[in-house]
């Protein structure tokens, strides 16, 4: 499963509702995994943060657990090919979202995320939510 960047947001910031999702992927033993776009806007994040050491270090601590998925080829078109879709017929989404829908696609794997309004404009793609 693909964590959403707001998913590790939540997961730093204790949101009940995304620590309980994790423990359930975890009893499922269903891999948690991370795509180098997420990673991209959590360190943006940092940049604008207050406090940037101690939010990278939230970031480093977080990541330690996760498989690192990274934005290839194969999912640099997929993604290309939604994000181009979606625009043209009027339904545009963060080309991030759209990046990491690829890898999703590419990969054969679900996206786990909050943001159910923007991902479910890709019909192909699973989503699970928390």
């Amino acid at each position: 499963m693909i964590l959403d960047t707001g998913v590790i947001i939540d997961v730093m910031g204790n949101d009940k509702a995304a620590v309980r999702k994790i423990k359930e992927l975890a009893a499922r033993r269903e891999p948690q995994i991370i795509t180098s776009p997420s990673i991209f806007e959590l360190y943006s994040g940092v940049s604008q943060s207050h406090k940037p050491e101690t939010e990278k270090r939230k970031i480093l601590s977080t990541l330690a657990n996760l498989l690192i998925w990274h934005f290839d080829a194969e999912g640099a078109g997929k993604g290309g090919e939604i994000d181009g879709r979606l625009v043209s017929e009027g339904q545009r989404i963060d080309p991030i979202d759209s990046m990491i829908a690829g890898i999703a696609l590419s990969k054969g794997q679900a996206v786990l995320s909050r943001n159910v309004k923007h991902f479910s404009r890709i019909p192909e793609l699973r989503i699970e939510t928390y």
